[in-house]
């Protein structure tokens, strides 16, 4: 479980928080902004949940053709979606 500190500046709980799923994956969020990541270790955990934190901060690189994304890095084709989809947000 995770602990709070004193929040004199009143801006919101700080630091991360870890459970321990009952698959036995382990979830970290972020107290600040809720995002959360898991993986098989508290490591594993914290370093996807890093990786999303960069990216909700603008860090990472722009997706130029959502549709090449699609198939070559996720085997998706693209053509085959129904059209009531709408594209995930990272997507968009």
């Amino acid at each position: 479980m995770a602990s709070a500190t004193d929040d004199p500046e009143g801006d919101g709980p700080d630091g991360v928080e870890f459970v321990r799923e009952d698959d036995g994956t382990i979830t970290a969020r972020d107290l600040e902004t809720g995002l959360a990541r898991g993986g098989d270790s508290r490591a594993a955990a914290l370093a996807q949940l890093a990786e999303v934190l960069e990216l909700h901060e603008g860090g990472g690189e722009p997706i130029e053709n959502p549709d090449e994304f699609l198939r070559e890095e996720l085997d998706i084709d693209p053509d085959e979606r129904d059209g009531d989809e709408s594209l995930p947000e990272f997507l968009r």
